[in-house]
């Protein structure tokens, strides 16, 4: 009866995985129905767009990008920044600057890592939180992570019926209803990931529903054509919305020339 212990453990996955999804989604539901009425007063700047949408290092390429529209920062297509007017407007650009360090010279990859982690960008996310914008530190990714440990325990529970179905089976039992048992938790999780699917898709690591809402108002009611639509779009989906190919192309050596030290020092 060896297949009885492995759907035990296929259950066991299963149950536990969907009853901390559910667990996850009813605190998502709650925290965004106690601050629904003020997200809807709340008027989201490019800085708070990024946030939701991408995290710290959203904000840091946002800012990098904003200033290099000015004419304020060069980013080199060799994924280099150098600092053309030392002055910040704001306290997301004086981390910039301060990035980049006295030499007024940097890789852009430390530059992003050192701003991303700025004391302003930790206040924005503070803020917003607050505001019930954006998830909790302590409870990131509950709904996405929920999602994910979801799906490893179907992975889980098709591993484990695979392996009951090579078990040599007893005469009363015959493999067919070995199957029927472990798809029985199989069914479970799928009809868990299909009803988040439905209800609390999509999964956001940084946005509270309220705050996706907002981020979907934002990308709708711009105007077309301007500086604040372009900022807006990078802001949303990331530096791959960057239009010009030599600005695009020094965001492309952020990640590489970052990992070269590294590598070396292995």
């Amino acid at each position: 009866m060896f297949w009885v212990v492995l759907l035990l453990l296929a259950w066991a996955a299963a149950g536990t995985a969907c009853t901390r999804l559910c667990l996850a989604a009813v605190r998502a539901a709650a925290a965004d129905s106690d601050v629904a009425a003020h997200a809807r007063r709340h008027d989201l700047t490019l800085y708070e767009a990024a946030f939701l949408s991408g995290g710290p290092g959203r904000v840091a390429d946002l800012t990098m990008v904003s200033m290099a529209r000015q004419r304020r920062l060069l980013l080199a297509h060799t994924g280099w920044a150098t600092v053309v007017d030392p002055r910040g407007r704001d306290d997301m650009e004086r981390s910039v600057i301060g990035a980049i360090g006295p030499g007024g010279q940097s890789r852009i990859a430390p530059v992003r890592a050192a701003a991303a982690s700025a004391d302003a960008v930790a206040g924005l996310g503070d803020r917003l939180v607050d505001a019930g914008l954006a998830v909790p530190a302590g409870a990131r990714t509950t709904v996405a992570a929920g999602v994910r440990q979801v799906q490893l325990a179907a992975v889980a529970v098709l591993v484990l019926g695979a392996v009951a179905l090579l078990v040599p089976a007893r005469p009363d039992m015959p493999r067919g209803l070995v199957a029927l048992w472990f798809a029985l938790p199989l069914a479970l999780t799928l009809s868990c990931l299909a009803i988040a699917r439905v209800e609390a898709h999509p999964y956001s690591r940084w946005a509270s529903p309220a705050g996706q809402r907002l981020l979907g108002a934002l990308t709708r009611h711009v105007s077309n054509g301007d500086d604040r639509t372009y900022l807006t779009t990078v802001a949303v989906r990331g530096v791959r919305a960057i239009g010009e190919p030599d600005l695009r192309a020094a965001f492309a050596h952020r990640d590489q020339s970052w990992r070269e030290p590294h590598a070396r020092g292995a």
